[in-house]
């Protein structure tokens, strides 16, 4: 038996009154999702446990078999773990994101959706202006990077706000507060000067696009506990594909390899149909592939309904229709990590539909893959990282 587990990030959401009471699964058009569904198990599973933050860290932990509460210690050192940068004694990381503010408002959590090698010069001129002893910046992906910081551990106190969760709201009601607080908001405030007349950014404001005004510093963790390997755990080799730094860096975490597949990226860009193949192919090698894909998410955060219902569609039509027609002996489950409600344009911690089906997956009557059909079979997972058990078991009824 081989596995696919596709994670279709922030997919979930919330009945919307402008959309006749519907949700974003239910207003899309997904008839590979939904004949999976006539023919599997649906479900809803909490992927975020009671009191931790909803992101994407904890419920993709939760995904993967393990459980937040015990493993969970902070999203930036996952991503650095992608990147390759290593956390040593007294050191601590922080997620970095490029952003745009205007007239003291966060304007865009992503910087007009920067591009890759447009911000990785803008962090390369922060490590020449600001870098040192104490600091030391490395590109990521689009507008997320890392930041390092030595000798400063009383930063891991500060209470600091994802960009994303306030849009349009003034940013000195959100800097970090609280102790360390003062080391970070200097350093993004010497990263403002840094950034004000930078090359990139004038070439974008020529072309019409939002500069990258400021960094936004959050998510700050420091060493991560150490993690049984996947195959420790299950017995399987696993592997993972996404265009993201969060989760290749928990496949690193977890001992599993990182699929390179061209085209794969963190937006609606990102072709779907080469990601599924890819992972496809791979069980030649591996026993169980994480596909994650990440548009959904990014149109929840810009509260962008359409954007959403088309990126929906679009992994309906480009990576679920090739595991329909996939002829090996295969078990599928297919899940969000978490809602993104285009209401309000972040994570929130609710429960989210999950469908397995395959070999040895009895019906469960249900006719589309929504939120309201998962919650209609009264199955409920309150342990997200018990769906890979699951989805393992011999016979699911």
């Amino acid at each position: 038996m081989k596995y696919i587990v596709l994670i279709i990030d922030g997919a979930a959401d919330v009945p919307l009154d402008e959309a006749g009471g519907k949700t974003a699964l239910e207003l899309a058009r997904t008839p590979h999702l939904d004949a999976l569904a006539r023919e599997g198990q649906l479900g809803m599973v909490r992927t975020v446990p009671p009191g931790m933050e909803p992101s994407s860290a904890c419920a993709c932990m939760s995904i993967v078999g393990y459980d937040p509460r015990r493993y969970y210690k902070g999203r930036a050192s996952i991503e650095a773990k992608s990147l390759g940068v290593d956390i040593g004694a007294g050191e601590c990381v922080f997620r970095c994101n490029l952003v745009t503010v205007r007239e003291g408002r966060m304007h865009d959590y992503s910087a007009g959706h920067i591009r890759s090698e447009e911000s990785a010069r803008i962090i390369h001129s922060l490590n020449e202006k600001l870098g040192g002893d104490e600091l030391a910046f490395y590109p990521g992906v689009g507008y997320r990077h890392i930041l390092k910081i030595r000798g400063h551990e009383e930063v891991l106190e500060a209470v600091c706000t994802p960009p994303h969760d306030i849009p349009g709201r003034p940013v000195v009601d959100y800097l970090p507060q609280g102790g360390g607080s003062g080391f970070l908001r200097d350093v993004m405030a010497r990263a403002r000067a840094v950034l004000e007349d930078h090359p990139v950014n004038l070439a974008r404001i020529a072309r019409g696009e939002l500069p990258a005004t400021d960094i936004w510093l959050f998510w700050g963790s420091g060493r991560l506990p150490p993690m049984p390997s996947f195959t420790e755990a299950t017995g399987l080799k696993g592997a993972m594909t996404s265009g993201v730094d969060l989760l290749r860096g928990l496949a690193g975490l977890c001992g599993m390899d990182v699929l390179d597949i061209r085209g794969v990226t963190d937006g609606a860009d990102s072709d779907h149909a080469a990601q599924m193949q890819g992972a496809l192919d791979a069980l030649g090698r591996y026993d169980i592939v994480f596909v994650h894909i990440e548009a959904p998410d990014e149109a929840g955060h810009g509260g962008l309904l359409a954007a959403k219902v088309a990126a929906i569609e679009a992994v309906d039509a480009r990576a679920v229709s090739r595991l329909r027609a996939y002829r090996g002996e295969l078990r599928v489950l297919i899940m969000p990590d978490h809602p993104t409600p285009v209401s309000v344009r972040t994570h929130t911690d609710g429960p989210v539909p999950f469908l397995i089906w395959g070999k040895g997956v009895v019906p469960n009557g249900v006719v589309r893959f929504t939120e309201a059909e998962a919650a209609r079979t009264g199955i409920f997972v309150a342990d997200g990282y018990k769906m890979v058990q699951r989805l393992l078991a011999a016979r699911l009824t």
